[in-house]
């Protein structure tokens, strides 16, 4: 009887594997899973997200992005899948300047204008609400509002774009596989309409009848960016870290908002025209390719 490699005689992991066959529909269940089961206690107390224990609650359920994602991320592509996710958010490169032009600029020049049309046709005569600088210098509000327009960005781009969106646009076309992570990120913000006292000190009050529509019609501008860019999560993280911070300082009116993303079905339109459906990057361009490896079952 020959010699054996003992090494060849150890079984393969099945955790690779396992982790595959989670792909992609794993990470929605995750990731509105863990939020849903320490968001909807907030909901049924009835009381402030800002008391205790609800807002350690609120913070735990929070970090369903990341769990969902860097814990799939793991379980598909190990160390190869973390090193691609760290180059997509610290590489500077793949933005070119004019894509940090599109990234700091679209939002505020989309704001101001939706603002002149709206009192250039006489829809309403204030359609801003500017932040008032006093909000500015108390610690909680500041705290709120930084956390609002950098922290939380950045905690669900790394699971949506991060870990998640490569996977959908590796079976679908850019535009479907915007569609489809746009209403599960919607679902996810479902639960914070009902949290007593988590808009009280911003400048937005939503309702879901106008705000999820907008959510996954901002999926398809998150795309563009990111297709465009090379994959960047860095560069999806400043998008909508200028979204929210120009909502929170310039924002719109409440009876502008409805009407407003009207505005931003426009411009998800143009982009799937001028862009193209399939990759958002041109007509004649593909979708940019995942730079991951997985790991070998």
């Amino acid at each position: 009887m020959g010699n054996v490699n003992p090494r060849e005689r150890r079984p393969r992991s099945r955790v690779p594997a396992f982790g595959r066959h989670l792909t992609p529909w794993g990470f929605p269940v995750c990731y509105l899973g863990w939020a849903y089961l320490w968001w909807l206690p907030i909901v049924l107390s009835g009381d402030s997200v800002w008391t205790f224990p609800n807002a350690v609650l609120f913070l735990v359920g929070g970090s369903s992005p990341l769990v969902a994602g860097l814990s799939l991320l793991w379980l598909t592509s190990g160390r190869d899948g973390y090193r691609d996710l760290r180059h997509r958010l610290v590489e500077t490169d793949r933005i070119r300047p004019r894509w940090w032009l599109v990234i700091v600029l679209l939002y505020p020049a989309f704001t101001l204008v939706a603002a002149s049309v709206a009192v250039g046709t006489g829809f309403t005569s204030a359609p801003l609400e500017v932040v008032e600088p006093q909000r500015l210098l108390e610690p909680g509000s500041l705290a709120l509002l930084l956390a609002v327009a950098l922290v939380f960005p950045a905690v669900e781009e790394i699971g949506l774009r991060g870990y998640w969106f490569d996977q959908l646009q590796a079976r679908w076309s850019a535009l479907v596989a915007s569609l489809i992570l746009g209403v599960v990120w919607a679902a996810w913000h479902v639960p914070l309409v009902y949290m007593v006292g988590y808009y009280d000190e911003t400048t937005f009050q939503p309702e879901l009848w106008w705000w999820l529509p907008s959510i996954v019609l901002t999926a398809i501008i998150g795309t563009w960016v990111y297709n465009n860019t090379r994959r960047s999560v860095l560069a999806v993280i400043g998008l909508h870290f200028v979204g929210n911070l120009t909502g929170e300082t310039m924002g719109f009116a409440g009876e502008v908002y409805p009407v407003v993303h009207l505005g931003t079905a426009l411009v998800a339109v143009c982009l799937v025209v001028v862009w193209g459906p399939e990759s958002l990057r041109g007509w004649d361009r593909s979708k940019p390719n995942a730079g991951f490896v997985e790991r070998s079952s």
